[in-house]
């Protein structure tokens, strides 16, 4: 079983960016398919990205595309969420999130995970 811990949250003002980390630890990351989702206050749990087990492909959802990015070091065994002009609706608890050998689309499910991380908050101040 992969464990997973987030960090990198913090407070930031709007337009301002931030790097979450997610380190793995129990697997290597290559077996897996690796997100984001996020919890607002108040807020149901909302997928924000996915990059695939084989690596080669990223998606987001609609209100993150073109700000945040997903990557991944196999070798460090980290996944990376990098947020930039962030806006106060950006302000959650961020999870990161394991499922071996998923596709993307069951993966925005938010079903069946192998593994998910603690959470790391997230505060966009306006």
């Amino acid at each position: 079983q992969v464990q997973l811990v987030e960090s990198g949250g913090g407070l930031v003002q709007a337009g301002g960016s931030l790097r979450l980390s997610c380190a793995a630890s129990g697997r290597t990351l290559s077996d897996y398919a690796m997100g984001w989702f996020r919890r607002a206050p108040g807020k149901e749990r909302e997928f924000v990205g996915v990059i695939s087990w084989v690596g080669d492909s990223t998606y987001y959802i609609d209100s993150v595309k073109g700000r945040f990015t997903i990557s991944r070091d196999i070798a460090k065994n980290t996944l990376y969420l990098q947020m930039n002009s962030l806006k106060p609706e950006d302000t959650a608890v961020y999870y990161c999130a394991a499922r071996r050998y998923s596709d993307p689309v069951s993966f925005r499910g938010g079903n069946g995970m192998d593994s998910w991380g603690k959470g790391t908050l997230v505060t966009v101040s306006s």
